[in-house]
């Protein structure tokens, strides 16, 4: 495996792990539809604690997933997409060639029902 494709699997394991949460995915969310905020306003609409709120946006902070930028006092959390776009088309990718291998499947099978409705010659 190449020094590249051995980055891009361990950006998109990183992803994976990030959005296993459910909490995670609905700060992503939050910071999707309300753009840039802060941890305190996303902690108001979610049943955890800002302490809570400001771990998981560290981890998808690690996964490239959410950025932070301090602005005066406050730190401003958004979402930056180009993980989560590397991440889906690994995921497209991954699901061609699965067509792929079930076409190939249904063709083999359908090959073998056609053999065996013809019968022995």
């Amino acid at each position: 495996m190449t020094d590249i494709h051995r980055d891009a699997g361990e950006a998109v394991d990183s992803v994976l792990v990030a959005l296993a949460d459910p909490t995670r995915r609905q700060l992503l969310e939050l910071l999707a539809a309300q753009g840039e905020i802060t941890a305190t306003t996303l902690a108001a609409q979610l049943p955890v604690s800002r302490q809570a709120v400001v771990k998981h946006l560290a981890v998808l902070d690690a996964a490239g997933l959410v950025s932070g930028g301090r602005v005066g006092r406050e730190v401003r959390y958004a979402v930056r997409p180009a993980a989560l776009d590397a991440t889906a088309r690994w995921m497209a990718a991954l699901a061609v060639d699965w067509d792929r291998r079930l076409a190939n499947i249904k063709r083999v099978a359908e090959a073998g029902e056609r053999e065996e409705r013809s019968g022995p010659a």
